[in-house]
């Protein structure tokens, strides 16, 4: 494997630090620079995880601003969130709070879940950094699924339309890192860690998400 350039470094070094600031102190500007960064399809690749979230409880982890936390609960889902900003737990709490909707968020870090083990039925994480590969948050996630419990992550988005607006998204991520080409590779980290994970992928005309589903394998407990 080609190592990477010292550019590709300074780059990757910068989109770190944005994101970084975007997540922190500007998370009350995500949803603005998600949708133009996106032409305005981060929601619909977001909630692309609706129908494989059934609960009866769901745990998601990063919530950020709180719009899948709305949907699942007004699916009649027991739903539950950690984050480690302070900032986004806010606007998930405002948004939840104005919806009707009683916030159960936690702060901390999805390597050292707040949850008893086998409480959830799926553990839901949407455009995740590295974190969601790490040892330490798969062992977590897997010890607070029921058995036959589901781990459901959209790690990522491949823009596919010819419009001069959408190559120019299609660019834009390809330096964010935000749509990463399908690697089988990704499923690995899943497999030592217990699960049984299989891609689901949801085409659009003009977009395209993949979906990895990594149930807990009950022959491992």
């Amino acid at each position: 494997m080609k190592a990477p350039s010292r550019s590709h470094k300074i780059i990757a070094r910068v989109m770190r630090a944005f994101f970084y600031l975007l997540y922190q102190p500007l998370a009350w500007s995500y949803d603005w620079v998600a949708a133009l960064v996106s032409w305005g399809r981060w929601q619909d690749w977001v909630m692309s995880v609706l129908p494989y979230l059934e609960g009866p409880r769901v745990l998601e982890t990063g919530h950020g601003p709180g719009h899948l936390q709305v949907a699942l609960n007004q699916k009649g889902i027991a739903t539950f969130g950690t984050d480690a900003s302070r900032q986004m737990s806010r606007q998930a709490r405002k948004r939840l709070t104005k919806h009707a909707i009683e916030p159960k968020l936690a702060r901390g870090m999805a390597q050292k879940l707040p949850f008893p083990a086998a409480n959830f039925d799926q553990v839901v994480a949407t455009f995740p950094s590295e974190y969601i590969s790490a040892p330490e948050t798969l062992a977590e996630i897997y010890r607070t699924l029921k058995p036959g419990g589901t781990l459901v992550v959209l790690p990522a988005a491949q823009i596919t339309g010819k419009r001069l607006s959408d190559r120019g998204t299609a660019a834009l991520f390809r330096v964010t890192g935000q749509a990463s080409e399908w690697d089988q590779r990704w499923l690995e980290p899943f497999s030592r860690a217990g699960f049984e994970p299989r891609v689901e992928m949801i085409t659009h005309k003009s977009w395209s998400v993949v979906i990895i589903l990594a149930e807990k394998s009950i022959q491992n407990l």
